[in-house]
Parts: C-alpha cells; sequence; structure tokens
C-alpha cells in the first residue's frame, strides 16, 4: 500500500487561445482596480499592448523584469508600485516576470495575475528564488503563489523556437525531480509524466513548425502539468546546482536548466530506478538521462555551460558552493561527484550510467 501526505495549493486557472481577451474579468475577480503591468525589457510592447486594451484599469508599466529576482530590481518596482498607486500586479512574460511579481506581492500584499508567455512553470508555485550578492535563495510560502493565471496559447506563436527548447526543458526538470522527492505522491508521478511527455512530443513539433497552434498547447499543457508538480513537492541535487550557478554567474536560466538536467538525473540513478524508468517511458527511450541529453542536442540547444558563459576558471568555486547547505537528495552529495557531474556539464561530455556506476566505485 502507498503511502502519502498531499497539500493542495488553490490557483485560478485559465486555459485555452485568446484567454487573455477576458483579464477585465479576471481584475473584478480580483479586487484589482489599478493593475501595475510587469514585464522585462524585451517584452514591454506585449506588456504596453495589454495596459492599452485594459484601458484606464492600469497605472503603469514596469518593464525591467530581470533573470534570478535581483533584489534590488523588485525594490525598485515596490516603489514604483507605491508611487503609482497599484493595487494589483499583472504580470506578462516568463519567469523572470513571474518571479518579480511575487517579490513585489509578498513585500506588499498586493493580489497578482500572470499570463505566463513562456513553459517556465512558477505560475503555478508558491516557491520565490531571489538574487543578492552572488547569491540565489529560495524560500516558500502560501502567500507568493499568484492567485489568477492566464494561459493564452496565442501568447507563445511568438516565443522563438530555441527559446520554446529551452523554456520546455526548465519544465521537464520539474517534472523530473518530482519523481524522486521526498514528499512525492501518486498525484504528482502522474503529472510529473504526463508532463514530460506532452514535451517530448510538442516540442520536436514546435521546432519544425513555431506556428503549430496544436504543439503550443500541447506544451503549455505539459509547462502546467510541470509547474504543478514544482509547486507541490519539494526539488533536490538539479535545482541547488541551478541556483548557485544562476546566483553566482548570472548564466541565463533556461540554458542552464537545459544542459544540467541529464546530468543531475544520471547521478540519482542508482538510488532512483523507479523514477528513471518513468522518465525514459515517458520520453519512449531505454536510459532517461541519455534521453533528455540526446533530445535537447536533436533539437538544438546547447549541452555545454561554457557556451553561455560559465568560467571555466571559476569551476572549483562553483563546486564548493555547490556542496554548501545542500538540498535534500536521494542520493548521498560526495564532491567527487559533484565535480564529475559538473565538468560534463561544463564540457558537454553527454552522461550514460556506466560513467554513474564507475563513479559509485
Amino acid at each position: 500500500m502507498i503511502a502519502f501526505s498531499l497539500e493542495q495549493r488553490a490557483s485560478r486557472v485559465v486555459f485555452g487561445v485568446g484567454t487573455l481577451e477576458h483579464m477585465s474579468d479576471e481584475l473584478d475577480r480580483a479586487g484589482i482596480k489599478r493593475a501595475l503591468v510587469l514585464s522585462t525589457a524585451a517584452q514591454r510592447a506585449d506588456a504596453q499592448a495589454l495596459s492599452d486594451r485594459l484601458g484606464g484599469r492600469t497605472c503603469g508599466i514596469f518593464g525591467d523584469a530581470r533573470m534570478h529576482t535581483p533584489v534590488e530590481t523588485t525594490l525598485q518596482a515596490v516603489r514604483f508600485a507605491q508611487e503609482n498607486g497599484a493595487d494589483g500586479l499583472v504580470a506578462v512574460g516568463g519567469g523572470s516576470t513571474t518571479g518579480l511579481a511575487k517579490a513585489v506581492s509578498i513585500r506588499t500584499g498586493l493580489p497578482q495575475i500572470v499570463a505566463p508567455t513562456t513553459y517556465a512553470g512558477s505560475e503555478m508555485t508558491p516557491i520565490l528564488g531571489e538574487t543578492s550578492d552572488g547569491q540565489k535563495r529560495t524560500r516558500s510560502d502560501p502567500r507568493i503563489q499568484p492567485a489568477i493565471v492566464i494561459y493564452d496559447v496565442a501568447l507563445t506563436l511568438t516565443l522563438p523556437t530555441a527559446a520554446s527548447v529551452v523554456s520546455g526543458f526548465n519544465a521537464i526538470a520539474h517534472a523530473v525531480e518530482a519523481l524522486y522527492a521526498k514528499d512525492r505522491n501518486p498525484l504528482t508521478d502522474t503529472m510529473a509524466v504526463e508532463g514530460i511527455s506532452a514535451f517530448a512530443r510538442a516540442l520536436p513539433r514546435i521546432v519544425r513548425d513555431g506556428a503549430d497552434l496544436e504543439a503550443r498547447g500541447e506544451a503549455l499543457y505539459g509547462a502546467w502539468l510541470c509547474g504543478s508538480c514544482l509547486g507541490a513537492v519539494g526539488m533536490a541535487l538539479h535545482h541547488k546546482l541551478c541556483h548557485v550557478l544562476g546566483g553566482l554567474f548570472d548564466l541565463p536560466h533556461a540554458e542552464m536548466h537545459t544542459i544540467i538536467l541529464p546530468h543531475a538525473l544520471a547521478y540519482n540513478a542508482p538510488a532512483v530506478p523507479n523514477a528513471m524508468a518513468a522518465v525514459a517511458r515517458a520520453l519512449q527511450v531505454s536510459d532517461g538521462a541519455a534521453g533528455l541529453w540526446n533530445l535537447s542536442r536533436d533539437l538544438g540547444a546547447k549541452t555545454a555551460l561554457k557556451d553561455i558563459g560559465f568560467p571555466v576558471a571559476r569551476f572549483d568555486e562553483a563546486v564548493t558552493s555547490a556542496l554548501e547547505r545542500p538540498y535534500w537528495n536521494p542520493r548521498e552529495i560526495t564532491e567527487a561527484g559533484i565535480r564529475d557531474l559538473l565538468h560534463r556539464a561544463v564540457f558537454g561530455i553527454a552522461p550514460t550510467p556506466a560513467d554513474v556506476e564507475s563513479e559509485k566505485r
């Protein structure tokens, strides 16, 4: 008999094509009369278009959301919200914008509505990761989770195919680690496998045709599932490494997740055979770690951290930081193991089960 506990957090999810057109109704539902619209600099035009559509229901645009949610940027956004009389937040964008909305909301109590334009999945979690002084720290609080999430498949049609691939792998990472989380349960297992499968089906189609609406819809469905996994259970080694490297070196978030994920899964493989089998089944391959690495490579993603800005000269510093304050992990964390894992990730060496077993001995 399976024993588990499950704590479900409620968000209102509106999913479909053209759902952003109902934003005014969702503002009414949240009691927001003067929304501050948040975006990155690159997506400010999207934020402006939404603000124009909402007319007098917005009080301005803060278009400076950044990767890894720097605290100084959050404080600027808080001041902007206060100076302009905002009584709620609307985030239009990917994980960076969602992170900023969460960070502002937890400091001000303002309700937040998120309209994702990528597959990050963080909109479905009560988790906030913030960067200050070169360190990324995370916390979890039910108040952090957005109350309303509007998934509009049409918003993802302009996401470049290369960005779609790494954003998808960022989401897949949530599902993979959910499969061996300490507090996993049958519901998260089901969502994780379905989420990985959805991306395995959708991403190759998106690479072939970025305007494939059905594929875009399936990928966004996968993002919702994988994000829900992240919001329901704890994460392990993979997310620890990404938080460390993101904070230290400001590496591009989704690309970093894509590169590290196969190696983190390979590291844990001896301790989680059932999870390995589930990932392999979802990908329809014989080995989950190799399958992830091959899929990312075949879809055109980079496979080496050194190619996305990792400073090779600071390799030892990365190892040391990765060993500090470790997350729970199903396999013991050792310096030799982390050094080997990061070496492979830095230089783009494919993970193999034989290499993992060799390191174990």
